[in-house]
C-alpha cells in the first residue's frame, strides 16, 4: 500500500488512497475464492476482486487511475475510458459475493469461520494423506519424547517409527509378528491390538503391547512390557519382554484391545466380554460378573515394577475392598470397547480434561459412545445402547447402570470405532466436537456437547465437494474400514486409520490427517520443533498415492439416531437375536463417502482445458445445444442374465478396446463386485458370485482374469488383472454380483 500510493499525487491520495487500501486488503479476505474467481481453477487469474455496479461507477468517476497500479491486465486498463464495460468487466455474476455489499451480507457473515455443512447438514471436511501401504493399521501412537515420532502398529504384529517428516524407517520398532495369533480372515478380531508408551518413557525407555496369543490350544490376550534397546532409539529389545497380564480367551471374537495411560499414570485396559453372542457365560456374563476380568475397564499401576510385582492396585481402584470383585476392576458392563480416549481438555480453561471416551461395538441392533467413570456399571448384558437386550436383567432396578451419552442404530453401522475430542491447532472451529467412525458403513461421525443442557448434538462428517479441498496435498476420499483414531504428539491434529480390505495381510491400510479448510490457524501458530532423531536404519521416504476425486455430492438417507433413553425396564419389541454382528460376515456397503455413478460409463481422466479467450467464470454463457450420446469407454460394465440384461444381478460383462467380454472368477471378491455395483449407481453390493451363477457368455471372449480389486477402484481396469484377453479359465467360471439400493444384512 505505501509503495503504490507514493505513486500517488496529492489530490490523487487524497480522494483514492482508501479506495487502494479497500482493493488490496481483498486478497485477505476470507470471501477471496469467490471475491477473485478463484474456485475453479480453469478460470483465468484475476487481479482486481469483483467490485459491485454502485462501488465500480463511484470508484471509475474519481478514481479509475489507480488500476493502473493494481493491475497488469492489459485487457482492463484498455477499458479505462469505458465506464460500462469497465464495470462490467470487473462485475460478478454471483452479486452477492461483490466488494464491498458482502461485508453487510447477514446471510454469508453470521457463520463466518464456522465448519461448512451441506444442504443436510453434514460437516464438510478435508483429509491428508499421512501413511500408506500398511496391513491394517490399528493404533497410531507417540512417544511423548519431544521427537514428535509416530509409531503405527499393524494386526500382525510389527509396529513402525515414522519421523516427522513422513518418511519410515527399514527396519521396524517392534516385530512379534512370530507370536501374534491372527489370520488373512476378513474380519478376524485377533491379532496385534494396542500399544502405549509409557508417561515416563523419556526416562524409562518403557512401552506396554496387547496381543492375542496362543498358549497349549488356548487363546488368550496378552498384555506384556517392553525396554527400548539401549543401541537403538527406533527399536525395543525383543529379549526384554515381561508378561504383566493374560486373560483367557472362550472365543476369538471381543478381544477388547485398547491400552492408555491417564493423568493419573495408571494404565487402564480395555477387554472384550470373551466373543460369541449376548455374553452366554455364566448366570448374567462376563460383562456383569466383576470376578471375572473379560468385559471390562481395568486399571493398574506398572510404575516402579523393576523389583517386586509386574503390578500393583491404585488405592482408589473402586472393588479394592469387594471380596467377589477383582481389584483391577475400574468399570464393568462393556461389551467390546474398541478405541477410546481422553480429553486433553478445552486448550485455555482444561474445562473437559480427563474425560474418559469409548466406543462400545454393539450386538444387533444399536452402537453406544460412553464416558467411562469410575465404578460405574455400562449396561451389558442388559442393555445394548438405549435398548433392553436381556429383559430380566433390564428390569432389575439394582443395575443401575449408565446409559450412553449416544447411540445409533445398525442403519447407520454395524462396528463402531471410538475416537477423540479435537483440542487441535490448526483447525480451531473443530474444538470441542468428539469425531468417530463406524468400521463397517465408513461413516466419519462428530457429537458436540449443548454446555447449557449437558446433551450431545450429532453431525455427520462427509468428505469436502466442489472446491473445499481443492488444495495442494488434500484429499476428499478414503478407505471405507475405519479401524482406529490417533492424536499427535502435541495433541494438535487427528488422525485416522482405515483400509480397503479388512484382512490383517491386505497392504491396503491408509492414515489421514482430518482437515477444516473453513477456518485454519494463523501461520506459525502451530509450528513445532521436534527434537533430533538418531537413525540407525535406511529411511523410506513417504510417496502419497490418494488423489482428489472432483465429484458431485451425493445426499445420504438421514437417519435418527437415538440420544434420549427409554424408560427403565422396557425392552424393545422382540427377544434378542442369537448371532453376532461385529466384522465378520457383514455384506460391506460401498464407501458413503465416494461418489456414486449414475451409469455404466467409466469416469472420464481428462483434465478440463482453460476456455479461450479469456473468458471470465463471471460472465454469462451462452447454452451449448445437447450432445449426443457419449461413447462407451473402456471399463464400461453391464450385467446379463440368462433372460437377456439384468437390473441389478446378473453375470458381469465388461468393455475393453471396442468389444464386450466377461471375467473369470478367479480372485473375483466382494472388493470386486464392490467395484461394479458403483459403476451401476448401487450404493450396495450383496454378494460376488461365481461358476456362472446367472448363465455363461459362451459368444463373448474372457477379457478379464485374476482380477484383485480394493474396492476403491473406479473401473475393474484399475484392479489388478492379467494381461486383456489372457486367461486360464472357461466360461464356466464367469463372475457376477448382486447389487443392492438398500442395505442387506446376514445375507
Amino acid at each position: 500500500f505505501y509503495r503504490l500510493s507514493a505513486r500517488l499525487d496529492g489530490p490523487t491520495y487524497a480522494a483514492c488512497a482508501g479506495h487502494l487500501q479497500d482493493l488490496l486488503c481483498q486478497e485477505c479476505s476470507p470471501y477471496a475464492a469467490h471475491l477473485y474467481d478463484a474456485e475453479d481453477p480453469s478460470t483465468p487469474v484475476r487481479t482486481i476482486p469483483g467490485l459491485c455496479q454502485d462501488y465500480c461507477l463511484q470508484v471509475w468517476q474519481k478514481c479509475r487511475s489507480i488500476f493502473r497500479f493494481l493491475s497488469a491486465d492489459k485487457e482492463l486498463i484498455a477499458l479505462e475510458n469505458n465506464m460500462a464495460k469497465f464495470c462490467h468487466y470487473l462485475a460478478l455474476e454471483d452479486t452477492d459475493y461483490c466488494f464491498p455489499h458482502l461485508l453487510a451480507n447477514q446471510n454469508l457473515n453470521q457463520n463466518l469461520g464456522l465448519v461448512t455443512a451441506n444442504a443436510e447438514g453434514c460437516l464438510q471436511l478435508c483429509l491428508m494423506e499421512v501413511a500408506n501401504g500398511l496391513r491394517n493399521p490399528v493404533a497410531m501412537v507417540h512417544a511423548n519424547d519431544g521427537t514428535h515420532r509416530f509409531f503405527i502398529a499393524e494386526q500382525v504384529g510389527l509396529v513402525w517409527t515414522y519421523l516427522p517428516d513422513r518418511s519410515r524407517l527399514k527396519k521396524p520398532f517392534l516385530n512379534i509378528s512370530e507370536a501374534v495369533l491372527t489370520s488373512p480372515w476378513e474380519g478376524d478380531e485377533r491379532g496385534f491390538l494396542g500399544i502405549v508408551f509409557h508417561p515416563k518413557f523419556k526416562f524409562n525407555g518403557k512401552v506396554y503391547v496387547y496381543y492375542s496369543v496362543q498358549v497349549h490350544y488356548e487363546e488368550r490376550i496378552r498384555i506384556s512390557e517392553f525396554r527400548i534397546s539401549p543401541a537403538d532409539m527406533n527399536a525395543l529389545d525383543h529379549g526384554s519382554e515381561r508378561i504383566i497380564l493374560e486373560i483367557e480367551e472362550p472365543a476369538s471374537n471381543h478381544n477388547g484391545g485398547q491400552l492408555l495411560f491417564g493423568d493419573d499414570e495408571y494404565l487402564y485396559i480395555f477387554t472384550g466380554d470373551g466373543g460369541m453372542a449376548g455374553d452366554p457365560f455364566g448366570t448374567f456374563g462376563n460383562a456383569q460378573n466383576k470376578s471375572a476380568l473379560l468385559g471390562k475397564v481395568l486399571r493398574i499401576d506398572v510404575n516402579n515394577n523393576d523389583h517386586g510385582p509386574l503390578y500393583r492396585i491404585p488405592p482408589d481402584n473402586p472393588f479394592l475392598n469387594d471380596p467377589k470383585a477383582r481389584p483391577e476392576v475400574y468399570a464393568y458392563g462393556v461389551r467390546n470397547m474398541w478405541r477410546c480416549s481422553f480429553d486433553r481438555g478445552e486448550p485455555d480453561t482444561k474445562e473437559g480434561k480427563g474425560r474418559l471416551f469409548c466406543g462400545d461395538v454393539g450386538q444387533n441392533k444399536y452402537e453406544e459412545i460412553d464416558i467411562v467413570e469410575k465404578g460405574k456399571n455400562y449396561g451389558w448384558r442388559a442393555r445394548e445402547g438405549f435398548s433392553c437386550y436381556d429383559k430380566k436383567l433390564c428390569a432389575n432396578s439394582s443395575m443401575d447402570d449408565v446409559l450412553p451419552i449416544y447411540a445409533y442404530p445398525h442403519k447407520m453401522g454395524k462396528s463402531v470405532t471410538g475416537g477423540y475430542v479435537y483440542r487441535g491447532c490448526e483447525s480451531p472451529n473443530l474444538n470441542g466436537l468428539y469425531i468417530f467412525g463406524d468400521f463397517m458403513s465408513g461413516r466419519l461421525m462428530s457429537l458436540k456437547e449443548d454446555p447449557a443442557t449437558g446433551e450431545w448434538q450429532y453431525s455427520e462428517i462427509c468428505m469436502g465437494t466442489g472446491q473445499t479441498c481443492m488444495f495442494p496435498g488434500l484429499i476428499n476420499n478414503y478407505y471405507q474400514y475405519i479401524i482406529s483414531f490417533a492424536e499427535d504428539e502435541s495433541g494438535s491434529e487427528l488422525y485416522f486409520m482405515s483400509t480397503g480390505i479388512p484382512s490383517a495381510t491386505a497392504p491396503h491400510g491408509v492414515v489421514y490427517k482430518v482437515v477444516d479448510t473453513s477456518r485454519r490457524a494463523p501461520p506459525g501458530k502451530c509450528q513445532v520443533e521436534p527434537l533430533p532423531v538418531r537413525v540407525k536404519s535406511k529411511r523410506i521416504q513417504f510417496v502419497p498415492k490418494e488423489k482428489f476425486i472432483m465429484k458431485t455430492p451425493t445426499p445420504r438417507p438421514r437417519l435418527k439416531a437415538m440420544t434420549e433413553a427409554p424408560q427403565r425396564g422396557r425392552s424393545d419389541p422382540g427377544t434378542p437375536p442369537t448371532s453376532s454382528v461385529d466384522w465378520v460376515g457383514q455384506a460391506p456397503p460401498l464407501p458413503g463417502n465416494r461418489s456414486q455413478l449414475s451409469t455404466t460409463l467409466a469416469p472420464s481422466s481428462r483434465t478440463p482445458k482453460p476456455r479461450k479467450g479469456g473468458q471470465r467464470r463471471g460472465q454469462r454463457r451462452k447454452k451449448k445445444p445437447p450432445s449426443a450420446a457419449l461413447p462407451l469407454r473402456n471399463g464400461s460394465v453391464r450385467l446379463m442374465e440368462q433372460q437377456g440384461r439384468g437390473r441389478s444381478q446378473g453375470r458381469v460383462e465388461v468393455y475393453i478396446n471396442g468389444e464386450w467380454g466377461t471375467v473369470c472368477d478367479d480372485g473375483w471378491s466382494s472388493a470386486a463386485a464392490t467395484v461394479v455395483c458403483r459403476q451401476l449407481g448401487f450404493p450396495y453390493v450383496v454378494r460376488a458370485t461365481k461358476k456362472a451363477e446367472f448363465g455363461e457368455g459362451a459368444s463373448l471372449r474372457i477379457l478379464l482374469d485374476d482380477v484383485q480389486c480394493s474396492g476403491q477402484e473406479e473401473t475393474l481396469l484399475e484392479c489388478a488383472h492379467a494381461d486383456v484377453g489372457t486367461h486360464n479359465c472357461s466360461h464356466e467360471e464367469d463372475a457376477g454380483v448382486v447389487c443392492s439400493r438398500e442395505e442387506v444384512a446376514d445375507w
